[in-house]
């Protein structure tokens, strides 16, 4: 039988305080923060308890695909864009263990020039530079694969719950949102402002927020602090426009997100819960699909699709 490797791939976070800086410094591709800058982040990990959870969900999230698959035909191996292991030491170790193709997935669900396909890139490289290089298959994105919006719509009707949308729908409002990329992305043709949307119109079908008479939409977060504009509107104007429109109730699913960390636990259950408060306007956010069982067996099976029957 012919060894597949799984190449997982994710963002990375620091696992401590003392790393902040220098995967501060990372992220800005070897520029380190003013002072000013660093102590911004800093006390926004200290806001939600010194360091981000991402590491270790990724690390379960890594375990759960693991498990789920099969060890005699898989191998899976993990690695960051800004952390350690990184990508090119999981492409060496797959390369190692003599598998007969690697199978690229990163952890977040839609493709973007600025996300994902940087990561394949990299990925790419990294096989090329051996002799005799393996074949690398791509998962691009997974939002559309069977089954995504199905994982997604029982979470969004638990925090409809929360806030009694559900007995309310005139005044409420689901909204949907995914980390913001600057605007020039789209003047490059990425899809990546449609795919979100319509990976939300999925969602909302399987929750049948049409039949509950709940109104949809997106927002996009997370935008970086650059003089060039980003995709927009921004939640947290979204949020403040509501009262005007009759919105008193919101839930808001980050579905560009699957792991608890800094965009979800700060961006969103900090500030935009904030912002609601201040608007009146009564917040919930959708959980965080994180290690779940069936979201780990989800991926599995996408990857399991992406390979031919001989591999």
């Amino acid at each position: 039988m012919k060894k597949v490797g799984v190449l997982v791939m994710a963002h990375g976070t620091p696992e401590t305080q003392e790393e902040i800086l220098p995967f501060y410094t990372r992220i800005r591709r070897g520029r380190p923060p003013t002072e000013e800058l660093l102590t911004e982040l800093t006390d926004r990990y200290q806001a939600i308890g010194g360091t981000s959870p991402l590491a270790q969900r990724t690390k379960a999230q890594v375990e759960g695909i693991k498990k789920a698959l099969d060890p005699e035909r898989f191998i899976v191996s993990f690695g960051a864009k800004h952390t350690d292991p990184s990508i090119e030491d999981a492409v060496n170790s797959l390369v190692a263990a003599g598998v007969d193709r690697v199978v690229g997935l990163v952890l977040a669900p839609h493709r973007a020039s600025m996300g994902s396909a940087e990561y394949f890139t990299r990925a790419r490289a990294a096989i090329d530079a051996h002799p005799d290089a393996p074949p690398f298959v791509v998962i691009e994105q997974w939002w559309d694969a069977p089954s995504f919006a199905t994982l997604l719509a029982p979470r969004v009707l638990e925090a409809l719950g929360e806030v009694d949308a559900l007995s309310h729908p005139d005044e409420s409002l689901a909204l949907f949102t995914a980390h913001s990329l600057p605007a020039r992305v789209v003047e490059n043709g990425d899809d990546y402002p449609l795919t979100v949307p319509a990976s939300a119109k999925l969602v909302a079908e399987a929750a049948h927020l049409a039949e509950h008479n709940i109104a949809f939409e997106c927002g996009w977060q997370s935008a970086g602090r650059t003089a060039d504009p980003w995709i927009g509107p921004d939640v947290l104007d979204v949020i403040r426009s509501l009262p005007d429109r009759g919105i008193r109730r919101v839930v808001v699913c980050p579905i560009g997100f699957v792991s608890d960390h800094l965009e979800v636990l700060y961006d969103l259950d900090f500030e935009a819960k904030v912002e609601a408060d201040k608007a009146g306007v009564r917040f919930a956010r959708t959980r965080s699909l994180n290690a779940d069982d069936a979201f780990c067996r989800f991926l599995a099976g996408v990857i399991e699709a992406h390979c031919s029957s001989d591999s």
